[in-house]
């Protein structure tokens, strides 16, 4: 059986896997959802928060799981788990990049949207006073994330997002073929998401190549409105 570490998005935590951390245990795998810094109940200072900060927090995991693993990355958390695998792929067995930033070397988040211009979602942000952070605008939190999702599940996430750090989405992916590009790799679209449009999955999976594409007619949060659906795909694609 696998084990699976799972890393949420930008502004959200290892609480938003809840539902399916039981699931995926009934199936006979392991599995660890992990609060990256400042995210969470995890208090970090936003100050110190980095890319290579979010991949050490998984090497962490990694070390904890003391065999390799498969690292699932939602949204923002696919960088995350390519910054993993590039600096721990002997202890990495398979990437899975739910509705992810599935990226080439060099790109960053904000090019990655950017590039489609016919395609991309806007999601509206509002900066801290001093730039440092953004937070999503508050009217806009179901329609962008959680449109299929319960009045309790959209509750809880209103009581738990964090502030995120707002430069992450400038940082360029110093990935490499002989590192993470060795890993295997698989992608979970999302066909009903407003933060990271179908359009834009697909053309990460163009641009960047993986082994299976499998489809969830969900939202961008799936971990709440398909939590039985996605363990299986995830228990399927680990083998």
């Amino acid at each position: 059986m696998a084990h699976f570490i799972l890393v949420h998005g930008a502004w959200h935590g290892a609480w938003c896997w809840y539902k399916v951390l039981p699931e995926l245990r009934a199936r006979g795998h392991s599995v660890e959802a992990v609060d990256l810094p400042s995210h969470g109940i995890d208090h970090t200072p936003i100050s110190e928060v980095s890319p290579a900060a979010y991949a050490a927090r998984v090497g962490e995991a990694l070390d904890r799981a003391g065999r390799p693993a498969v690292l699932v990355g939602h949204s923002m958390g696919g960088l995350v788990i390519s910054l993993a695998a590039e600096h721990y792929a002997e202890r990495v067995e398979r990437l899975v990049y739910l509705t992810a930033f599935m990226m080439r070397a060099g790109d960053s988040l904000l090019s990655t949207i950017s590039e489609g211009a016919g395609d991309r979602a806007q999601i509206p942000m509002v900066p801290a006073p001093d730039g440092s952070s953004v937070r999503v605008r508050d009217d806009a939190l179901v329609d962008t994330f959680y449109a299929d999702c319960s009045a309790a599940d959209v509750a809880l996430a209103r009581a738990c997002l964090t502030p995120q750090r707002a430069d992450i989405f400038q940082h360029a992916l110093p990935t490499t073929q002989a590192r993470w590009g060795q890993v295997p790799r698989d992608y979970i679209v999302c066909e009903q998401d407003r933060a990271i449009t179908p359009a834009t999955q697909r053309r990460m999976i163009a641009n960047v190549g993986c082994e299976r594409v499998v489809s969830m007619d969900t939202s961008h949060s799936p971990f709440f409105s398909a939590p039985q659906t996605l363990a299986q795909h995830l228990a399927t694609l680990a083998g």
